[in-house]
């Protein structure tokens, strides 16, 4: 008989799900507003996925283009999400992205410095200027050094190697806790929380090629999909434009989009290169449709409009998908991504020394004088957990969510360098609010033993069955239905093969069993995160085959261009009574008319709008 009393409890203020940049950003205001912080991590403190976002962090700061503004930037991430973000959501991101990245600063994050001493920008993907804050191509490591670093000496407690494996909530539906299991050793843990905060991140190890680590099994989603929480936006999926193809062994590997930023053209197997073939209409008037325009772009010509190369990461991984498809591939099934050309041998190991590492370790190829070998890896999660834009918190009292986990800031298509900012901003907001709402909770609630001692058993099943499917096994199959049927484009049929094999897979994994004990045993671990990549990949299969339209990451061969209709929908999951998955339309509300103003008006209206202001003294 299990007694939940031999069960080691811990008890917090605020708990943390998540030690990426988000968990980190959260747990230092949480913690400096007087809370008893903890985070616990599948990993090790400064593992974190967030070290592989290398380009780096986009704000408004003005640095490099003084013309910069937050409408400006405002106005390129909807238009980026193709206007199906949450308003709210990228007007704090955009408002306060500039003060979290000088608070970065302050805290010890050396970034690289423009002759004047300030943080320097660099052009990314989507954005109207130079606006991405950057640490050569190691933005994110820097990043995480310096969170953890002085998260630490705040005072929050970190819980290593330990794996979440569901929410406990009281008889009022609050949060009140959660269920965890040492990974080295197999044992249990609970934690009691006032509140709790996810920041695990996204799920893209259901797709065979992702430039997602092990830890990306989609923990978050599942775990607030089972306490009851809605989730949202998961049929939009971005395939990053450059990962690796080649070696094998590391195919889907990320290749940043710095690459692009600081010069580099893709080529096709015919030195063609393609990207001018696919601007789409609605941006010629803002990119560059010339070599000659190209050209002054590259030479720093501030008034130079952005490159092919650095439209959205969306119409990029699609055009190389084409010239695949077209016979027009590289060598091993992608495009030529070439830097060589364009910088100096000394520039490129100056400004992308991790690229020209990885290149140079893992392909033995010499990125100064080759070119990489690229193509569309499963890269970030737009959907998540839905959350009020303004506290972070879910449907569920108590538990909030930022980061990749939560939806709605990067609406059907995320801007790269959006993502290291969002981190900033959503997890102080997580982190302050989290903190309100632990103030405001007397003491800690009864755990329910019986749902405790459920999770438990559910777990360690696994481990007691006598026989039963490989989880190694399931999930090579599960990667594989993803990649062919739930991919890049999209089409009914494939959809439904999808979706059937995944019914079969999920019958397949009631019986899974994992040999040996529980101590640091890998096939468990396997097992657990398996359970939460099937409901991860059945929300994005079943919220896919739902939206009959092509919109940002998320295409439908069978349903090519945006639709109208869906643009005032979202498509919102749940959990049904029956223990079904339900998937509800549901009517987004009306924007604030001064942001749907800024976002429609065209830059040049915006920019003397922006100068008018500034002369005025107003911003």
């Amino acid at each position: 008989m299990l007694d939940i009393a031999e069960i080691k409890t811990i008890e917090h203020d605020v708990l943390i799900v998540g030690a990426g940049g988000a968990g980190l950003s959260a747990a230092i205001e949480a913690s400096s507003l007087g809370m008893s912080t903890g985070i616990v991590m599948k990993s090790l403190l400064g593992k974190a996925h967030t070290v592989m976002a290398e380009g780096g962090m986009a704000a408004a700061l003005g640095n490099v283009d003084a013309r910069d503004h937050w409408k400006i930037h405002f106005r390129d991430t909807m238009r980026g999400g193709k206007f199906l973000n949450a308003w709210r959501m990228v007007e704090l991101h955009a408002k306060l992205a500039p003060e979290r990245v000088r608070l970065l600063e302050e805290w010890g994050a050396v970034f690289d410095r423009t002759k004047n001493g300030l943080i320097n920008q660099r052009n990314f993907g989507g954005h109207r200027y130079p606006r991405l804050a950057h640490v050569g191509d190691r933005t994110g490591l820097e990043m995480i050094r310096t969170l953890q670093d002085y998260g630490i000496h705040q005072g929050i407690q970190a819980y290593m190697e330990c794996t979440a494996l569901d929410l406990l909530t009281n008889k009022s539906g609050e949060v009140c806790g959660i269920v965890c299991m040492w990974r080295e050793t197999g044992t249990f843990i609970i934690f009691k929380a006032k509140s709790i905060i996810f920041a695990t991140g996204g799920g893209g190890k259901a797709w065979e090629v992702t430039s997602n680590s092990w830890e990306y099994t989609g923990d978050g989603y599942a775990m607030a999909y089972e306490a009851g929480a809605e989730l949202m936006d998961l049929e939009f999926n971005q395939f990053h434009p450059t990962g690796m193809v080649w070696p094998l062994s590391v195919k889907g590997l990320l290749v940043t989009e710095s690459v692009r930023g600081e010069g580099g053209i893709l080529l096709n197997n015919e030195g063609t290169r393609f990207m001018f073939n696919y601007i789409p209409e609605r941006f010629r008037s803002e990119t560059a449709d010339t070599e000659e325009e190209a050209a002054r772009w590259l030479k720093g010509d501030p008034n130079a409009r952005r490159p092919p190369e650095l439209l959205t990461r969306d119409v990029v991984a699609r055009a190389i998908n084409e010239e695949v498809k077209a016979g027009r591939g590289s060598k091993h099934g992608g495009a030529y991504l070439n830097i060589a050309t364009q910088r100096s041998a000394e520039d490129i190991k100056k400004k992308l020394p991790s690229m020209f590492h990885q290149f140079k370790v893992l392909a033995e190829l010499d990125i100064t004088k080759e070119p990489m070998e690229v193509g569309p890896t499963c890269h970030y999660f737009m959907g998540g957990i839905r959350v009020d834009a303004d506290t972070t918190m879910s449907s569920v009292p108590g538990l909030f969510a930022c980061g990749e986990c939560a939806a709605g800031m990067h609406g059907a298509n995320r801007l790269g360098g959006n993502s290291l900012s969002d981190l900033l901003v959503f997890g102080y907001l997580s982190g302050k609010n989290a903190a309100e709402y632990a103030k405001k909770v007397a003491t800690h609630s009864e755990l329910d033993k019986d749902k405790v001692i459920r999770i438990i058993r559910n777990a360690t099943t696994i481990l007691n069955r006598e026989s039963g499917a490989n989880p190694y096994l399931l999930h090579e199959e599960l990667e594989h239905n993803m990649q062919a049927n739930v991919g890049i484009i999209r089409t009914e049929k494939e959809l439904n093969k999808g979706i059937d094999t995944l019914g079969k897979i999920k019958e397949a994994y009631k019986t899974v069993k994992a040999k040996g004990t529980s101590q640091f045993n890998p096939g468990w671990h396997e097992a657990l995160g398996l359970r939460n990549l099937l409901i991860t990949s059945e929300a994005v299969a079943h919220a896919a085959l739902l939206r009959e339209e092509s919109r940002g990451a998320h295409t439908r061969a069978d349903f090519p261009g945006e639709q109208e209709h869906w643009l005032h929908y979202n498509i919102v999951i749940t959990k049904g009574d029956d223990g079904e998955m339900r998937l509800v339309k549901v009517e987004r509300p009306a924007p604030d008319a001064e942001l749907e103003r800024i976002a429609k008006s065209s830059i040049d209206t915006l920019e003397m709008e922006i100068e008018k202001e500034r002369e005025q003294g107003k911003t």
